[in-house]
């Protein structure tokens, strides 16, 4: 039988399995719930906290980019407090505090936290806090940084006029409503078409509002002299600057270095706007009394949700379950219908064998006990016929011979009496033999060990059938040996080795001969019985030891014996602790051993 089973393919190990996966299921809906509904909290607030710095951030930055200093963003400041319920304060770069939204107390620097939310630079603005505007550059200047190319008054009411005309002209010439007039952060006015200006050339002289005023190309030349000088001090190649800040070569000798020009153009644009932008500044902006919603209610939403999250593990818990089950539970039902099939007298009742866990080694002993029932079955039914057969007739033999004289038909003389006692004891023998045998299987049959001679034990076997074999015709022999001793019952081992010389004798032809020895190999003492017999095919040399097994197939009583003898031998063998063997070669007779081990090794019961 094999060893215990490994655990990763027990039952123990899927029930395990089983309750670990359904336990995972509910953890995972509940960590799922759980974190998707923290999720959604923890992204609205943090949305929302990013929404209140950009808009902050994007206020300061729209304040510096208009103002040369910071003196008067107090009010800004606390507006966007009060709007974002945020503390808002505002320091230079050495953490001088500028303003600050507090409750009329400005902090210490040192009560400030170790970094600051943003730094609030017009010049160099952060694209993750500020929103794209319509005109922004990639040179992360912000477009209401415009320094000297603001428009003084008098220039903007003369654009402001033109622009009036030009919307007018469009509506009333193409009937569109959808015309507006915007203000660029110079103070520029443009004429807008669903969000796109009008800056091509018609009729309504769309074309005048892209003339630069003498503001805007003063400014335009002072930027142009500053990128020119940084591509000399870089040795490369003059360009021309156009309004709207692109640029084309000065010169036809030699094309500018795109590079360096955007490099020049962003230097330049920030030497220029420096005088009329607030110096950078650092924001701290904390919400140290604000308490983070969650969003952990029992709103609907989330109700419809647990309960959807509750369904989905009561529908895979019970699914798991249901095949789960019905898996484990499938070898059980076959098992159930074998054993119904065995009950109803089918005896090749088996069942599949699938695995190697429990039901699996089930399965297989279930499989053997059929067969060795079955076998047991047809032993049964062999012994039952064999011994019907081996009493039949001696039986009907008694019965003849009794008939015969009760009819007058023989006399009841001293030949019927002493035929009638040789049947008596042939059924004496039967039952004496069947009566070891049965208690050599219930393991009853007992044994009395002493230390017996190998010499002295041939010589009482030999003299015991020395009469037997003259009447047959067959000489008996002992060879010569060492005296050996074992301890072994004397009784039952002169009852083996004498059944082997008889079974040896009944199948010697006359004039034959039949030679005991017992010799020591290793640990053990070898009895040997050698006959010059017919000897026994190679194909029934396995089946001598078997219970009424003869090679006369027709049980004749010619051959003598009960069918038994050596089987009886072979358990008395084993009930020393050793073996029987037969060894043949037909035509020349056969070779019958006890291997008994020295000691007192039996393994039958033993009184004393």
């Amino acid at each position: 039988m094999r060893g215990d089973i490994p655990l990763r393919r027990s039952l123990r190990a899927r029930l395990l399995v089983l309750s670990a996966l359904v336990s995972l299921c509910s953890i995972a809906a509940t960590a799922w719930l759980v974190a998707s509904l923290t999720a959604v909290a923890i992204g609205r607030e943090h949305g929302q906290v990013l929404a209140d710095d950009a808009r902050v951030y994007d206020a300061l930055v729209g304040y510096a980019a208009t103002h040369t200093d910071w003196n008067g963003v107090g009010p800004t400041v606390h507006t966007l407090a009060r709007q974002t319920g945020r503390r808002i304060t505002l320091t230079d770069q050495n953490r001088r505090v500028l303003a600050d939204s507090g409750d009329g107390t400005r902090r210490a620097a040192g009560a400030l936290p170790a970094t600051a939310s943003a730094t609030v630079d017009p010049l160099a603005v952060d694209s993750a806090l500020a929103p794209r505007r319509v005109g922004a550059r990639s040179d992360g200047i912000d477009p209401r940084a415009v320094g000297p190319f603001r428009l003084p008054r008098a220039e903007q009411a003369g654009l402001d006029a033109v622009a009036g005309r030009v919307a007018a002209c469009v509506r009333s010439a193409g009937g569109l409503s959808g015309i507006e007039v915007t203000r660029q952060p110079n103070g520029r006015p443009e004429v807008e078409f669903d969000d796109q200006a009008l800056s091509t050339g018609d009729r309504c002289a769309a074309n005048s509002l892209n003339r630069l005023t003498p503001t805007e190309s003063k400014a335009l030349a002072q930027l142009s002299r500053l990128v020119n000088d940084c591509l000399t001090g870089r040795h490369a190649a003059r360009v021309q600057l156009a309004a709207d800040l692109t640029w084309t070569a000065a010169t036809a000798r030699g094309a500018p270095d795109s590079r360096a020009v955007t490099t020049c153009l962003t230097t330049a644009r920030r030497a220029q706007l420096t005088p009329y932008v607030a110096s950078p500044a650092l924001l701290f902006a904390t919400a140290p009394d604000q308490k983070i919603a969650t969003f952990f209610d029992l709103s609907g939403a989330n109700r419809t949700r647990i309960a959807g999250a509750a369904v989905a593990v009561l529908l895979v818990t019970v699914t798991v379950t249901f095949l789960v089950g019905t898996r484990m539970v499938k070898p059980l039902r076959a098992l159930t219908g074998a054993a119904q099939r065995m009950a109803e007298g089918d005896q090749s009742a088996r069942v599949e064998v699938s695995g190697g866990d429990e039901f699996g080694r089930l399965a297989a002993a279930f499989n053997l006990m059929s067969s060795r029932r079955r076998q047991l079955e047809e032993m049964r039914r062999a012994l039952v016929s064999d011994v019907a057969h081996e009493l039949r007739g001696p039986l009907g033999n008694v019965r003849g011979w009794l008939e015969a004289v009760e009819d007058g038909v023989v006399p009841a003389d001293e030949g019927v009496v002493s035929s009638l006692l040789e049947e008596a004891m042939l059924l004496q023998h039967i039952i004496d033999d069947l009566r070891d045998l049965a208690a050599a299987d219930a393991g009853a049959l007992r044994l009395h060990p002493e230390d017996v001679g190998t010499a002295a034990l041939l010589a009482q076997v030999a003299r015991a059938h020395r009469a037997g074999a003259a009447a047959a015709g067959v000489e008996l022999r002992v060879l010569p040996g060492q005296e050996h001793t074992l301890r072994a019952d004397p009784v039952r081992l002169r009852q083996a080795v004498g059944n082997l010389v008889s079974n040896a004798v009944r199948h010697t032809p006359a004039g034959g001969t039949v030679t005991l020895s017992a010799r020591v190999d290793g640990d053990e003492v070898v009895f040997a019985v050698e006959d010059t017999g017919a000897g026994i095919g190679a194909e029934d040399l396995p089946k001598v030891f078997d219970r009424f097994w003869r090679a006369d197939r027709s049980r004749s009583r010619q051959s003598g014996g009960s069918g038994l003898g050596l089987s009886i031998v072979r358990k008395l063998a084993e009930a020393h602790g050793g073996t029987a063997h037969a060894s043949s070669v037909p035509g020349a007779g056969s070779v019958f051993s006890l291997r008994l081990p020295a000691g007192p090794r039996g393994t039958g019961g033993r009184d004393g």
